[in-house]
């Protein structure tokens, strides 16, 4: 049933498992991933046979963000024209298109998030129902240090106050068992044990009517759009617009990328933070 170039696609026992599938790439968001994926939530919600829906990541890492190697305006809906394209962020109205397509899914989908989850990574992430992650999983945010703020505002939907203004400001990477301790995901398990706990978790979710899991999410999600989820979200845009391109230092990003190349960039970025960001190659083995 993969009918894809960049995902993986699969229905058994009710559950529809999709799973990015360009290891090459860390499995970064490329505008044909991203088709592929919105394309793959819209075939499991018209399929009977499926409750739930589970995404997942192929190789080493969940996901390592947005594709940085640009895009084509055709793809995926974006509008590029003069009248639009210095004043408008199709970019990040766009990420928000897709991601809302998993929120507006009548169906659960739950995320299962190992090794890195960077950026873009979080935003699908954060957009997800239920998100089971392994105690050692990498996850934050760093582009809101330097480059701009995040294309999907989630932060101020997925943990208290305190912690989604250390996570936006500061741009820190934390570890799964952090999230979960901060109420950013729903459970962190230990790596050794975290496929088996994940199976039984989606196994018994989606052994519950699928009727059910709608009417006790749309119950869920319209609490949360009374309160201005939404709006929020298109919001969140025109900051993402404002402060990758019209803030004084909005052109580090290039100059310094021009340079040093995308790796020298992000040194240059993150060499005050190499004490702070978990690293689980130099994180105790009790956190």
């Amino acid at each position: 049933m993969s009918d894809y170039t960049y995902i993986h696609y699969d229905v058994a026992d009710r559950i529809a498992r999709i799973t990015l599938d360009d290891p090459s790439s860390r499995n970064s968001l490329s505008s044909a991933m991203r088709g592929e994926l919105v394309g793959a939530i819209k075939r499991a919600e018209r399929d009977d046979a499926v409750s739930v829906i589970l995404l997942a990541g192929a190789g080493p890492v969940f996901c390592s963000g947005y594709d940085l190697r640009g895009y084509s305006p055709p793809e995926g809906g974006f509008i590029s024209a003069e009248l639009f394209d210095k004043w408008t962020d199709q970019y990040a109205r766009n990420c928000v298109k897709d991601w809302l397509t998993i929120w507006d899914c009548l169906k659960p989908v739950v995320c299962k998030v190992h090794g890195a989850c960077m950026a873009g990574g979080t935003e699908v992430m954060s957009m997800c129902d239920i998100v089971f992650v392994a105690d050692d999983a990498r996850i934050g945010y760093p582009p809101t240090r330097e480059m701009s703020t995040p294309d999907t505002g989630y932060f101020p939907w997925k943990m208290g106050m305190a912690h989604a203004k250390y996570m936006q400001l500061t741009g820190s990477t934390i570890s799964g068992r952090q999230a979960a301790a901060w109420g950013w995901v729903a459970k962190s398990f230990p790596t050794d044990a975290f496929d088996a706990e994940v199976e039984k978790e989606v196994a018994a979710l989606a052994s519950i009517p699928p009727d059910m899991l709608a009417a006790n999410k749309g119950s869920l999600n319209q609490a949360y759009e009374m309160m201005g989820f939404k709006n929020s979200l298109m919001m969140a845009i025109h900051w993402h617009m404002a402060s990758a391109r019209i803030r004084p230092n909005a052109g580090n990003f290039g100059k310094i990328a021009a340079e040093k190349g995308i790796k020298g960039y992000i040194a240059w970025r993150d060499e005050k933070w190499e004490d702070i960001d978990y690293n689980p190659k130099k994180a105790p083995k009790a956190e």
